[in-house]
């Protein structure tokens, strides 16, 4: 197995299949000596402090209705 020239490898599609990594799928790489180890990690939360600052920021001066017809327009 090669390495591209942007460093990308491909994870053989039984490998894949066995861990369940699919596309979207979040992989870590650990070194070990002059082995690379790769890990499925749980997704990041790149967003959720931007959500959670937002969080309960917004007026309520629209119902549902209104917003709906805002974005049908």
């Amino acid at each position: 197995m090669r390495v591209t020239s942007k460093g990308q490898v491909t994870i053989p599609q039984a490998i894949r299949e066995q861990l369940g990594i699919q596309p979207g799928t979040e992989v870590g790489f650990e070194v070990e000596g002059d082995a690379i180890r790769i890990t499925k990690t749980a997704p990041s939360k790149r967003g959720a402090a931007v959500v959670e600052r937002l969080r309960g920021s917004g007026h309520g001066r629209m119902s549902t209705d209104e917003l709906l017809a805002l974005t049908r327009e």
